[in-house]
């Protein structure tokens, strides 16, 4: 009987899914490597130089460009339009109420004083395009290089020789025809500087040595500086607009209640300290008292004004502006449209201005950012104020302080600014979320 040998069975490996395991995983290194790879990436992360902190500002403030919306281009259509037909009028009116002044007291035709205005309308409308245009964000790194060249600008306008005085004040620069006044383009540096420095310390709000004594220490540089000028509406219209973003910016209210008790005693100060001031003030409170003197333009601006009546007498046919009221063009317009084109169409210049102050409003509450937000506040609250002084300047209903009508007064850096303000105030609208 003959036996067969089997061979034995090769072990096989046991029916495993490693190698679906291991696919999954994907490629997997040897320990070795792996340390390598660990030792590699620590070397590169100590050789990497340590950021500096004027780079990480650098990166702060690249923001990404904020979006324009539709709802923001039909809210910056209705801002373009409104500073478009105010704009407009403003130009008429001083046709107007220009037009007998440029023949006696400038011996040339009587759009003299209009052809200059509308130079500075030209200027105005490149500027409104461009502050509109651009992103609005891009300020915040000029905000204070812009606020350190107005006060230079200020300053020079102190020296003799470089500035140039007109009826007792040092208040221009400029070569000739071209005469620019800084005090006009301060207002719009104060304001992008108080929105970006508010901006930046946000998270500090509660800190009144970061964010309202700051405030209060430029507003008091530049205050001192128009009042060596002289000069005191702007003073008081900086202050009113800064107090008002430090409001909307989350000041500490019983810290904002004392500092305008405090700038308001220092403006009352300043009001009766210098005898021309004075006298102003109490011509405003009796014109009547010297009608040949102080209480002249007070007097013939309200003669004027209740010469209009409902409709007025005719757009060019007004007498204040015949040698009656000084200065009809400029910080008395509002007398002259009362009188050209009466209650109806002052009114409806006042409404304008509401108008604008509703939609600034609207805007700063629809702001994609804070930046955003507090320019906005700034912007409107700096034109609403300067239009309630002067208009009230106008009625007799407060002391004659000299500061135009936005839009609508004569005068070349007074349009130039308030132009940019509302340009950059459309910039904004622009981007304003639904």
């Amino acid at each position: 009987m003959t036996t067969t040998k089997t061979r034995p069975r090769a072990r096989t490996r046991p029916k495993t899914n490693s190698r679906r395991a291991a696919a999954r995983r994907g490629p997997t290194q040897s320990p070795s490597k792996e340390r390598s790879t660990k030792e590699r990436s620590v070397r590169t992360r100590r050789s990497r130089p340590p950021v500096s902190s004027r780079s990480a500002k650098r990166v702060q403030r690249r923001l990404p460009a904020a979006k324009i919306t539709p709802s923001g281009q039909r809210l910056a259509f209705l801002l373009s339009l409104l500073v478009l037909a105010l704009t407009l009028f403003g130009l008429v009116m001083v046709l107007s109420a220009s037009s007998v002044t440029s023949l006696y007291r400038f011996d040339a035709s009587p759009y003299y004083q209009f052809k200059r205005q509308l130079q500075w309308a030209g200027i105005g409308a490149v500027a409104f395009v461009a502050a509109s245009k651009m992103d609005y964000r891009w300020l915040r790194r000029v905000a204070t290089p812009l606020l350190v060249l107005s006060i230079v600008l200020m300053v020079a306008v102190l020296i003799p020789g470089i500035g140039t005085a007109r009826n007792g004040s040092s208040r221009w620069l400029g070569v000739g025809s071209f005469v620019i006044q800084p005090s006009e383009l301060t207002k719009l540096a104060v304001v992008i500087f108080i929105a970006d420095l508010l901006t930046r310390r946000h998270k500090r709000m509660d800190r009144a040595d970061l964010t309202i004594r700051p405030v209060m220490v430029v507003l008091g540089v530049v205050s001192l500086l128009l009042l060596l000028q002289p000069k005191l509406g702007t003073p008081i219209i900086l202050g009113v607009v800064g107090l008002m973003v430090l409001f909307v910016a989350g000041g500490r209210l019983d810290h904002l209640v004392g500092w305008a008790t405090v700038s308001g005693l220092l403006a009352t100060f300043f009001a009766f300290s210098s005898p021309y001031r004075r006298l102003r003030i109490t011509a405003f409170l009796n014109p009547w008292e010297d009608p040949t003197g102080f209480g002249l333009q007070t007097i013939q601006s309200q003669v004027g004004i209740a010469s209009g009546g409902l409709f007025g007498v005719g757009l060019g046919a007004g007498r204040a502006k015949w040698g009656f009221l000084p200065y009809a063009h400029s910080d008395f317009i509002f007398a002259i449209v009362a009188e050209e084109v009466g209650l109806v169409g002052s009114a409806a210049l006042i409404m304008a201005f509401l108008l604008l102050g509703y939609l600034g409003l609207r805007t700063a509450m629809k702001a994609p950012d804070r930046f955003g937000m507090l320019l906005a506040v700034g912007i409107t609250c700096w034109l609403l104020v300067q239009a309630f002084l002067n208009i009230g300047m106008a009625i007799g209903q407060l002391p004659i302080t000299g500061e135009p009508l936005p839009f609508v007064s004569a005068g070349g850096s007074s349009l130039v600014a308030a132009l940019g303000g509302a340009g950059l105030l459309t910039s904004v609208a622009r981007r304003t979320k639904a």
